[in-house]
């Protein structure tokens, strides 16, 4: 991917000011982006988006509306400049996800698939005896009312490596909890495709 979006004015490194600022979770430094194929796709297509069709139709604008005289007052002008920035900022830092990203499949065959990794749907019970199923996800395919986690949240670092029928240990900020596995699948994970519509190409 291009860094031909980073402003000379920034300085180019790992964490831009869109990263720091993003409600995502930050990944570890160093990591790969792992990512379902669905999850990948859906970046893949709102980075097609934003350079192909929203970025030169707001330049149309922007061009249009510089031409047309004051620009202090030339709401089409001051609104265009605006959502500019917003797009340039959104594309580096998709440039940044894509440039990292480590595709994982879920329904790739394992060689243990009662072992919790990435990709694994797992249901689980705590002390209460109450069962929960969650599916480990990238940071950016996190769904709470699905149930999709982040690999990099506690919950996901308590399960992962353990094994159907084990008791791991969550450590949160709300204290300690055990958690019984009582099940770990691989299969697809549906992830919401991109649509301009619906916001998405907001940062």
């Amino acid at each position: 991917m291009s860094k031909a979006f980073t402003k000379e004015t920034e300085p180019d490194n790992d964490f831009g000011e869109e990263e720091v600022n993003s409600p995502l979770p930050p990944l570890p430094a160093g990591s790969k982006n792992y990512i379902t194929p669905a999850g990948h796709q859906r970046l893949m297509d709102e980075f097609q988006w934003l350079m192909n069709k929203e970025r030169p139709q707001v330049t149309a604008t922007v061009a249009w509306a510089a031409a047309n005289g004051d620009r202090s007052e030339n709401a089409d002008y001051i609104y265009g400049k605006k959502r500019l920035r917003e797009i340039d900022r959104r594309i580096r830092f998709l440039t940044r996800r894509l440039d990292i990203a480590e595709v994982v499949d879920p329904v790739a065959p394992r060689d243990d698939e009662t072992r919790v990794f990435f990709g694994a749907t797992v249901t689980f019970a705590n002390q209460k005896g109450e069962a929960k199923t969650i599916s480990i996800v990238g940071v950016d395919e996190i769904d709470t009312s699905r149930g999709y986690i982040s690999w990099v949240s506690p919950m996901a670092r308590a399960l992962i490596k353990a094994q159907e029928g084990t008791v791991v240990t969550l450590h949160a900020p709300g204290g300690t909890e055990e958690l019984e596995i009582l099940q770990v699948r691989y299969r697809t994970i549906p992830i919401e495709p991109f649509g301009k519509a619906n916001g998405d190409a907001q940062p």
